[in-house]
């Protein structure tokens, strides 16, 4: 993967403007934070991104893909200041389950989610290398 950044643009923190990448195509749909049983744990938001990112690195597994292999992630969340307010235990959630690798990503807030209880939904792209 190539990282897309502009000269004398700055640098992006937890996210890349671009990515460039060839291979195999994964697409995830979005995920919600619950757990494989369909079921809430919890109703804390940063709490439901670490279940969601969890159900993303399960489902990039059954194609062979890892967490690097991310090239696009898009963030759907219910309320921008909860989402905004979570950031630090969000970035520790993060780094802890996909490490230092930051993909292009776009975060949206939205009028609601299909499932009532989900405070975030997270749908990603990866690439993984042919071999």
């Amino acid at each position: 993967m190539q990282i897309l950044q502009p000269p004398g643009w700055p640098r992006p923190r937890g996210y890349s403007n671009g990515i460039a990448a060839e291979g195999r195509m994964v697409f995830v749909s979005g995920m919600v934070g619950w757990d494989k049983d369909g079921k809430f744990q919890t109703m804390d938001f940063a709490g439901q991104v670490r279940q969601a990112l969890e159900n993303i690195i399960a489902v990039l597994a059954e194609a062979g893909a890892a967490p690097t292999h991310i090239a696009r992630m898009t963030w759907y969340v219910v309320d921008r200041d909860e989402y905004v307010q979570a950031y630090p235990e969000i970035g520790r959630h993060y780094r802890e389950l996909i490490g230092t690798h930051y993909p292009a990503m776009t975060a949206v807030q939205i009028a609601g989610l299909v499932e009532p209880q989900a405070r975030v939904e997270i749908e990603v792209t990866a690439v993984v290398p042919l071999t």
